[in-house]
């Protein structure tokens, strides 16, 4: 398998998937687009809790986020359901996501009569839309087209000894394909921050790197508080995790090896080759939204706890190194390596298993988050509600 199978959008972008996205601008919008996502297969919501009383750099957040996941190049199509008086405005909204090319719709609910008449309207909008997306074809694209994001949760001492790193051979394998990765979840760097900072490009990427680390601990302390009992979470420390230091070090390994050629922002579009760091929380929703919104086609995620989480427009591939969770929660687990740690799977051999899933899900295979319609959506914040 030489190729995936993928939507070359108007932009030149490359969708492994062809969704119907539905976006609330406002909490306000969430129940309608609920209600039109339940009503008409094949569609897919980012119901959330923002889109009104923010300002500053936290409305900017919200509006980059929404604007970022309709511009993922999973989406064929955008519905923008508003209420009609939030400060994210949904016309501009839709023009920052219409210069792909895609197809996208906008109204807002006061307008339209309430919420009984915008599900009626959105309902027969999304079924014209959905018919529409139905009609494209699928070509053959080089894997030097693919971005992924790499990520962990709900980790355990297996994840450092076995997922991580099998993970990080698999990185190196799509890199020196042409492609893109994208690793975050700044939080977990601290403590091995400096491994990283060996590794960037440039003097001014290290420069960067060490920024990030800087900023987010200057947060904790702003706000008064310590970060253990948060990270490692207790999770975390039931599986044999002991310090924040000793989780980065396994996290950083699922990478791979490559040079880091770039920090991104939070939900920053992301370059198409080479290896991307994005500043991003570890929290798992946050930090895998925040990599859809820059564009990745899908996240490779390693649990040794067992974390079931998807993602709303991108497959979510989840990875594993504890043969014990991987048989009591087989409903949600894509890739078992845990025979890395009987010695009877090389790490060479892990990071190929995980490749070969990740040629699979690009080209149509559903993950277990998938089939299970987990679609999980969160915007990461920054300042309080007015």
């Amino acid at each position: 398998m030489d190729h995936m199978m993928g939507y070359r959008r108007p932009n030149g972008d490359v969708g492994i998937r062809n969704h119907l996205l539905i976006i609330p601008t406002v909490i306000c919008a969430n129940q309608v687009c609920s209600r039109i996502n339940q009503m008409v297969a094949d569609t897919v919501a980012i119901p959330h809790q923002h889109g009104c009383s923010q300002i500053g750099a936290d409305k900017e957040r919200t509006f980059e986020v929404l604007a970022g996941t309709g511009k993922n190049p999973n989406v064929g199509g955008v519905i923008i359901i508003s209420l009609g008086c939030e400060v994210i405005d949904p016309n501009e909204l839709a023009d920052a996501i219409r210069p792909t090319g895609k197809l996208v719709e906008v109204f807002d609910i006061q307008s339209v009569g309430g919420s009984v008449k915008a599900i009626q309207h959105g309902v027969e909008l999304a079924k014209k839309m959905r018919a529409q997306l139905d009609e494209m074809q699928a070509e053959p694209i080089p894997f030097n087209e693919l971005i992924i994001g790499v990520k962990c949760g709900g980790s355990d001492a297996t994840s450092g000894l076995a997922s991580n790193p099998a993970l990080g051979a698999a990185a190196d394998t799509l890199i020196q394909q042409g492609g893109g990765v994208v690793i975050g979840e700044t939080t977990e760097i601290i403590g091995a921050e400096h491994v990283l900072a060996s590794r960037c490009a440039t003097p001014e990427t290290e420069k960067q790197l060490y920024h990030i680390v800087d900023r987010f601990e200057k947060e904790v302390e702003r706000m008064g508080a310590d970060m253990r009992g948060g990270n490692p979470s207790p999770g975390n420390i039931a599986g044999g995790l002991t310090t924040i230091e000793e989780k980065s070090l396994g996290c950083i390994s699922k990478c791979g090896t490559a040079p880091i050629k770039g920090i991104v922002e939070y939900a920053e579009q992301l370059p198409k080759n080479g290896l991307y760091f994005m500043d991003s929380p570890g929290n798992d929703i946050e930090c895998v939204s925040g990599m859809a919104a820059g564009g990745a086609h899908l996240v490779c995620f390693t649990t040794g706890r067992g974390t079931p989480t998807g993602s709303a427009v991108i497959p979510v591939i989840k990875i594993t190194g504890n043969k014990r969770m991987f048989e009591r929660m087989s409903d949600n687990m894509d890739v078992d390596v845990s025979d890395m740690l009987e010695g009877t799977l090389s790490l060479e051999d892990a990071g190929d298993k995980i490749w070969d899933e990740i040629k699979a899900v690009a080209n149509g295979k559903l993950t277990k988050a998938e089939v299970l319609g987990h679609t999980e959506f969160s915007i990461n914040r920054i300042g309080p509600s007015l």
